[in-house]
């Protein structure tokens, strides 16, 4: 039975279906819309470093033949074969985008899907509908990423731009060319059995059930059986991806280097390109090129060869101010995913609440900025969150964001990390909470011992499937649990949920751990089996 997902579910492949092979199907249409649905293989850093990895309906498979469009069919509009063991070390994540193409905008569109299909049978489907989608031309629909293993997430994030703005999104952009006459094409091939597939056979064809086995190996690729509708047409001019690098684009292969304080010297007449000229003289100008005016020396531009709004006299090579201005803020700059966490920098977060639809709750004052229509609604932490507040000086008053838009988050410059959750759980000192998913389990936890003001010491334990945002003075360092694990309670962060913690008295610091108290603390001892961990900060009070 498929699994359906919701904006923002993930789960690993392995855990959908032991099969590699997978057929990916997209279901998309509206009244007078025609789309384009596409694939972008992405690199580690999520751009486009390679353009024979845009498959699109004049691209239609990739080198290796990993991912291969294979057009309308089985009820869906456009559908791919994706074989993620073919798939090459520099590809990190594959997204399947659907565009406009011509007028209209995915408000107007009625339901639809994206789905995987493994050796005939559907195991996860993402529904979508127009009352997602405002005025957007594009959207993403759904990723297969590579993290330590194969995952799947549901997307749904638009863009108003269409597919331009989503090629400039992941690095490339749409050249300008005349339409080329349409090549003869054959129609991308419908998996179905051979004439003898009702015998049996050792492995099970194509969307055929496989025979009852005592270990059924992984499922073979396979669409789900139904009439294969005639393949959609595009009449869509010629797109390109070319590998551009940030903020500008690609530059002419750079001829040979020209000796340090020369101006680069063209060919010359039956010169072969690339080829270095001989060297002048020392202390003389080299030749002109025939019919060229000479070189003028380093620095400095020939008389009447000044760029237009550039006063005599400017150093060549100075940047005006536009470029330079956007070189500079360049680093600078929003980094996008379709995730519905992104980092923006070690002390800045984004979250996304379009995706998922899940409220955030989050420290109180850790908002430095939003975008759309997002709702901020106080959230007291009730009688246990006042218990760790007297207990431990570390008031936990969160507030609820709810909406639609991004709210980025940070507090006192500290670095913030990401923790996924996804059925697990894990315990975090009330102090480094920023903020964390409404969908997660959460308590506070109480770790009891003499000497300790307040009689004890809290932290807040999270369980179930979301992300949890913690923060940490300097970089933290993991470490595992052994039988003799003690951590300063100020240094430690965070810690797996199944391990045991008490007091220890054995050795006592001379750092105070809270206000007003008699100058000394305790250490926590971690006790747990092979897997449990704790995360410690470089940082003391």
């Amino acid at each position: 039975m498929a699994r359906e997902f919701q904006r923002g579910h993930k789960a690993k492949i392995s855990d959908l279906t032991p099969g590699t092979d997978l057929y990916v199907g997209v279901q998309i249409a509206g009244q007078g819309l025609t789309f384009d649905i596409s694939c972008f293989g992405l690199d580690a850093n999520e751009q486009l470093s390679d353009d024979r990895y845009f498959i699109f309906f004049n691209q239609p498979k990739s080198p290796e033949e990993s991912i291969q469009l294979l057009g309308a069919q089985a009820g869906d509009t456009e559908s791919f074969r994706v074989t993620l063991d073919r798939i090459p070390a520099n590809i990190h994540k594959l997204s399947f985008t659907a565009t406009v193409d011509g007028a209209g905008q995915m408000s107007q569109i009625g339901p639809g899907y994206i789905r995987i299909v493994a050796g005939g049978e559907e195991v996860v489907r993402y529904a979508f509908n127009g009352s997602e989608f405002t005025t957007e031309r594009a959207v993403m629909l759904g990723d297969f990423y590579l993290k330590d293993v194969w995952r799947f997430a549901a997307v749904g994030q638009g863009f108003d731009g269409g597919l331009e703005a989503l090629l400039k999104n992941f690095g490339g952009e749409v050249a300008e060319e005349e339409p080329a006459a349409p090549q003869p094409q054959a129609a991308a091939p419908s998996f179905a059995p051979p004439a003898q597939a009702a015998a049996p056979a050792p492995a099970p064809s194509f969307g055929a059930p496989s025979a009852p086995q005592a270990a059924p190996p992984a499922p073979s690729f396979g669409a789900p059986p139904a009439p294969t509708p005639q393949q959609q047409m595009h009449s869509a001019p010629t797109m390109a991806a070319p590998l551009a690098p940030q903020g500008g684009t690609v530059p002419p292969p750079a001829p040979a280097p020209a000796p340090y304080g020369q101006p680069p010297q063209q060919p010359q007449f039956g010169q072969i390109p690339g080829q270095v000229p001989p060297a002048a003289p020392f202390g003389q100008q080299p030749p002109a090129p025939f019919g060229q005016q000479a070189p003028a020396p380093y620095g400095q531009q020939p008389p009447g060869m000044q760029p237009p709004g550039m006063p005599q006299g400017v150093p060549q090579g100075v940047p005006q101010a536009g470029a330079g201005l956007q070189a500079a803020l360049q680093p600078y700059k929003e980094a996008p995913t379709g995730q519905r966490w992104t980092p923006q920098n070690q002390q800045l977060m984004r979250v996304d609440l379009t995706m998922g639809g899940t409220p955030v709750l989050a420290r109180q004052g850790s908002m430095v900025m939003y975008q759309g229509k997002v709702d901020f609604s106080y959230k007291g932490a009730g009688f246990a969150g006042r218990m760790v507040g007297n207990a431990t000086g570390q008031e936990m008053q969160l507030m609820r964001c709810t909406g639609r838009g991004q709210v980025f988050l940070a507090e006192d410059g500290s670095h913030l990390h990401a923790i996924e959750l996804q059925g697990d759980g894990i315990c975090v000192s009330a102090e480094n909470v920023l903020a964390f998913d409404e969908s997660l389990q959460h308590e506070v936890r109480r770790i009891e011992g003499h000497g300790i003001p307040g009689g004890a010491l809290f932290t807040m334990q999270f369980q179930g499937t979301g992300t949890v945002i913690v923060k940490t003075h300097g970089v933290p360092v993991v470490l595992p649990v052994t039988p003799t694990t003690f951590a300063d309670c100020n240094a430690v962060v965070a810690w797996s949920a199944a391990s045991q913690v008490i007091i220890s008295s054995q050795v006592r610091l001379r750092r105070n751990a809270y206000p007003g108290h008699s100058g000394e603390t305790v250490n926590l001892q971690f006790r747990g089996a092979p897997g449990n961990f704790i995360v410690v900060q470089p940082y003391e009070v």
